[in-house]
């Protein structure tokens, strides 16, 4: 996300520049004091930003159209859509160039930009008469197309085609990471998804048994044991929840380890510490409750004997430290690595990391510190608080 968010903000550096120098050159002008003309124009080019970034659509492109006509310095920008209608205009001849509409253009399909002077519009007393055509591409794919258009082509200049195709850079940079922001949520989505279903067989099967097991010796546990498995069940699939707090992830978490010491009795025990101060970090959900399933699985599951899961959440400022350890038989740095990497038998580690760094950036993610023999410790790492990332 950081490398794309690099690409647009060179794009729009670079269609800045151009096209302050633009401004600064043009013919019987009156020219404003040269940082001036700069601040100007990258105030254009970034006024688009917040706008296009979340893709071409309709609103938004009406919204960018003003910055996309300073930018070109055209007397009038019409963006279309992908099929050739016209989705925002701005400028002369905004009085009749409606959303929807078709203009009277030739549109090829070649990648190149078009100039073209025979633009003839049907409106009576429309002063338009010329325009550069420059296509959208996204890896390849034309989304839609930037217009702008000018009253004579005969006194168009190589510097206003130029001038047009870097904005349509900057533009079609925009679209891309809007493109590469809904693939990345998609593919958040869809990894919840299989962490749903991969750690749903095997704790349902233990859960459902530590129940049965209690029916006839002791039947009100058995029910409020059953309750316990329902509310993590309805926490774990609902679908309207992609982030939580702390607080409430480590609800759901004592829910499902009541399930396991139901199920190991005496040979579970746990150790819950944490700084009140960072209860109100948010993560994405189920990104506490995987650890901690590892660590019951692997270091009680397997083990003789008692055997202890501790987790500590410390304040560490800005960020909060989550730390799910347990003292079974551990292992090596290779296996340990191979779990974080998708590799290995741990349930979900990779599914979480790869989510984390979805969601706050490379930054933050997963540490798996282990020794064979020694136990394991799980270390997640989370901001207290990240614009845009709210617990629903």
């Amino acid at each position: 996300m950081g490398v794309a968010l690099g690409v647009v903000v060179g794009f729009g550096v670079a269609a800045s520049i151009f096209a302050a120098a633009r401004l600064l050159s043009g013919p019987r002008r009156v020219i404003s004091p040269e940082r001036q003309a700069m601040q100007a124009a990258l105030h254009a080019a970034m006024g688009t930003l917040p706008h296009l970034r979340k893709g071409l659509s309709p609103q938004s492109a009406q919204t960018a159209a003003p910055h996309l006509r300073a930018l070109t310095q055209a007397p009038a920008i019409a963006l279309l859509d992908a099929s050739g209608q016209l989705l925002a205009f701005e400028g002369d001849g905004s009085d009749h160039h409606r959303r929807g509409a078709i203009l009277p253009l030739e549109l090829e399909r070649d990648e190149r930009v078009q100039v073209q002077t025979r633009f003839r519009c049907q409106k009576p007393g429309c002063p338009l008469r010329a325009a550069i055509v420059a296509p959208l591409l996204v890896q390849g794919d034309r989304l839609g197309t930037l217009v702008a258009l000018y009253r004579d082509g005969g006194r168009l200049r190589p510097e206003d085609t130029r001038g047009v195709e870097e904005t349509a850079a900057l533009i079609s940079a925009q679209i891309a990471l809007a493109t590469l922001a809904e693939q990345e949520e998609r593919i958040a989505e869809a990894e919840l998804r299989a962490l749903r279903a991969q750690i749903s067989p095997h704790f349902v099967y233990n859960a459902l048994a530590a129940v049965a097991s209690e029916i006839h010796t002791n039947p009100e546990q058995a029910r409020e044991l059953l309750t316990e498995f329902a509310e993590f069940i309805r926490y774990a699939f609902r679908r309207d929840r992609p982030y939580v707090t702390l607080a409430e992830e480590l609800r759901y978490v004592e829910k499902y380890l009541r399930l396991e010491r139901a199920r190991f009795g005496e040979r579970l025990e746990v150790r819950l510490e944490v700084a009140p101060e960072v209860l109100q970090a948010v993560l994405p959900v189920l990104s506490l409750q995987p650890l901690v399933e590892n660590a019951v699985r692997h270091g009680v599951e397997r083990s003789l004997g008692v055997r202890h899961v501790e987790i500590v959440a410390i304040d560490l400022g800005r960020d909060a430290e989550v730390r799910v350890s347990d003292d079974g038989t551990g292992m090596d740095e290779a296996r340990a690595q191979a779990a974080l990497n998708g590799a290995g038998e741990g349930i979900g580690l990779s599914n979480v990391q790869s989510r984390l760094r979805w969601a706050f950036g490379e930054g933050y993610g997963l540490e798996l510190e282990s020794e064979t023999g020694e136990g394991t410790t799980v270390v997640m790492t989370i901001p207290k608080f990240r614009a845009g990332v709210r617990a629903a």
